[in-house]
């Protein structure tokens, strides 16, 4: 097996299982309280981590060239499914979003799936067209800005901002000329202000991300706990359990901030472990993008570790007070059957885009 896959899949897994420990420190006391199981998300996240972690193998089984010719009909099926959280009766609501479809035994949130339907069919559309055409460009922009568009509704900012993020990506390794590409960038970058300042909510959110004590029982009351989450691991952390913030103080602990009690936890050394888990993740992808032996693959594994990269990079910024709170999960980490099933069923795509590896070939060239 390629060593570069070997990789994807250890890491993977690997940061999987930490999510798992960590889901379970961080919400074992509000889910007792709230739910009356102290186990009730990572039974939740274990049932997700087998489901995804037979599809990430059985990925490998799939000739994933063959996708390409789906480009369309998974593209118009991530669409419909963003549209269907709006349908009263199937669309469920937490905190005043709709980013759910209930589907009787469970929910999925279909953004999560979008993102990777979303580089699937720019991945072959690029492979097969010619972006610098002005009718292509515009065709592969109407699918991308078209599911911004629904993700924006729900509202879910953040997730906007990563398929936005991973379109850029995309259009440039994709060969898009630069005055193009500055066109294309231009209004991107314009957008998000704008998103911010027209809602009222987001402007309180970076009015507290630039001073969050100045409100610290409302808007920096989050942000403010990462801090005393954070402050409190030190450098090897208070060991694994012994979080103080999981009592009801940090929002979110289990989800979009298990990162602050990962390093309330462990510490300084946890947390750059844990970042060295995802850098040996991206490594590998990129390695196994350069090494595809068709556009397509080339193509579909960056748009992947682009993903990965992107979103972890947010995620790391965010509970480290570097930019605006926003609630995007920790790829593999974070509480969400949705997105660890998507993830792991991405890494298994992103590993049957690996060409033969390189030490392989020379040894066969030698016998």
């Amino acid at each position: 097996m390629n060593r570069h896959v070997v990789a994807v899949y250890a890491s993977a897994v690997a940061l999987s299982l930490i999510g798992i420990a960590f889901i379970y420190s961080a919400s074992s006391y509000s889910a007792a309280i709230n739910a009356g199981d102290a186990f009730f998300y990572v039974k939740k996240q274990a049932i997700a981590f087998a489901a995804g972690l037979f599809a990430m193998f059985a990925f490998r089984a799939f000739d994933i060239e063959k996708s390409k010719k789906a480009k369309y009909p998974l593209m118009i099926v991530s669409l419909i499914l963003l549209a269907l959280v709006f349908v009263p009766g199937l669309g469920v609501e937490s905190y005043g979003a709709k980013r759910w479809i209930n589907l009787g035994f469970f929910t999925v949130q279909p953004s999560e799936y979008a993102k990777f339907g979303f580089v699937a069919f720019a991945a072959a559309f690029m492979t097969e067209k010619n972006i610098n055409d002005t009718k292509n460009l515009l065709i592969l922009l109407f699918f991308g800005v078209f599911s911004c568009i629904l993700i924006i509704l729900e509202p879910n900012m953040s997730i906007t901002v990563c398929v936005g993020a991973v379109m850029l990506i995309m259009l440039y390794l994709g060969g898009l000329k630069t005055k193009k590409f500055a066109a294309v960038l231009a209004p991107v970058v314009l957008a998000v202000p704008a998103l911010i300042i027209a809602e009222p909510y987001r402007l309180k959110r970076l009015i507290a991300f630039i001073d969050p004590w100045e409100n610290p029982k409302a808007e920096g009351y989050q942000l403010i706990q990462s801090y005393y989450a954070l402050g409190n691991g030190g450098w090897f952390g208070v060991g694994f359990g012994n979080s103080r913030q999981k009592y009801l103080f940090l929002p979110f602990s289990e989800s979009d901030f298990v990162l602050s009690v990962i390093g309330e936890e462990t510490g300084f050394v946890g947390v750059v472990i844990l970042a060295a888990i995802f850098c040996v993740l991206i490594y590998a992808g990129v390695k196994i993008a350069a090494s595809a032996d068709t556009r397509y693959k080339c193509y579909l594994a960056s748009g992947i570790v682009a993903v990965i990269a992107v979103q972890a990079v947010v995620n790391f910024a965010v509970v480290g007070g570097a930019i605006p709170p926003t609630g995007l999960p920790l790829p593999f980490v974070s509480a969400g059957g949705s997105s660890l099933v998507a993830f792991m069923c991405a890494t298994g795509a992103l590993a049957a885009c690996a060409g033969p590896d390189a030490h392989s070939q020379k040894t066969a060239l030698k016998q």
